[in-house]
């Protein structure tokens, strides 16, 4: 199943577009490909779009850019100037099929895929490398604030009945 974007792909879009720039991208996650798309047409120097569904990355084939079907960093080699994730974020809740949940549970309490991400991001980031990552105020943020030294909010909007916030977090 493609995640086709919503309110957290056209935030998150936006940054992207700012920063890409000359830049080389990784978008983690990449379902629709709009960030790796945001990223190659704002001038982005190389992009990697990469997903866990061979499904998306079938999809994306005929892109200009880079696609790889990877589990989070499993495939993916080298260092990157802007990481870009757009998470599954939502407690995995039963009634919901796999294949959905594939797009929109980040795990049982919700954090899991975002802690795990961060936990192996720092291998793929340049020393002066950015992270765009998009959270949700349904997100518990203990484990996640935890991992994250330097971050600041970039973006936010509320929706329905959540806040959704864009993330840029540095390693230094």
């Amino acid at each position: 199943m493609i995640y086709q974007p919503s309110d957290d792909s056209f935030l998150l879009e936006k940054e992207v577009r700012k920063c890409a720039k000359g830049k080389s991208v990784l978008d983690i996650g990449t379902g629709s490909g709009i960030q790796a798309r945001a990223a190659f047409e704002s001038g982005a120097e190389k992009v990697l779009a990469v997903d866990i569904d061979p499904e998306v990355v079938e999809s994306l084939e005929d892109e200009k850019f880079e696609v790889l079907e990877s589990d989070l960093f499993s495939n993916v080699e080298g260092r990157f100037d802007l990481i870009v994730f757009n998470p599954p974020y939502l407690p995995s809740d039963a009634r919901e099929d796999d294949e959905s949940a594939l797009v929109t549970s980040g795990g049982k309490k919700g954090n899991e895929i975002i802690v795990r991400f961060l936990s192996e991001v720092v291998d793929y980031l340049e020393e002066d490398g950015r992270i765009l990552l998009v959270v949700s105020s349904l997100t518990p943020l203990g484990k996640i604030n935890k991992l994250v030294k330097k971050k600041r909010v970039v973006a936010s909007k509320k929706v329905f009945m959540e806040e959704l916030w864009v993330w840029g977090i540095s390693k230094t």
